[in-house]
């Protein structure tokens, strides 16, 4: 069985959309390809149709991903969430004591992290030290090279800004 993934509204709906267009614009694109490819000639030789193929592949493996991405997927419930603490969704500002500046984060689901755009994920060890803190708390982030004192400066959510 897969694991249960934690997703903001957004990224859940990016899964749908990737599936969506993959589904319904690009397999029908490769298609195409395929049948393009096969006009050249002698399958047997004919690398166009080769590399169609594959994409096909690559295609349908994805495919497949995103449904059990979507099958096993966690949307956190806005309406549920206390904003006044760190969790999946929030925008945190922080000042790492550490490295003397100052940080946004947005904590996000594993599958939405994007650590250069300070998209962290609640599994990495400044989610994990953020999450359920509040503003003013100190966190102590320990699983990274060195470990960092944050001081939350303010927190709130995704769809206020920070």
């Amino acid at each position: 069985m897969a694991e249960t993934k934690i997703y903001t509204p957004e990224g859940f709906k990016a899964l749908q959309d990737e599936l969506d267009y993959l589904e319904n614009v690009r397999v029908e694109e490769n298609k195409k390809e395929i049948s393009t490819a096969r006009a050249f000639g002698d399958l047997s030789e004919n690398s166009e149709y080769d590399e169609a193929k594959a994409e096909q592949g690559k295609i349908h493996a994805r495919i497949a991903e995103l449904k059990e991405m979507i099958k096993n997927a966690k949307v956190i419930d806005e309406s549920q969430i206390d904003e006044s603490k760190v969790s999946v969704g929030s925008k945190v500002v922080v000042n790492n004591v550490t490295r003397g500046i100052e940080v946004t984060y947005h904590i996000v689901g594993s599958y939405e992290a994007d650590p250069v755009s300070f998209r962290i994920s609640d599994d990495s060890p400044i989610g994990r030290a953020l999450i359920g803190a509040k503003e003013g708390d100190e966190v102590t982030v320990t699983g990274c090279a060195k470990e960092q004192k944050l001081i939350i400066k303010h927190v709130s959510r995704s769809k206020d800004e920070a």
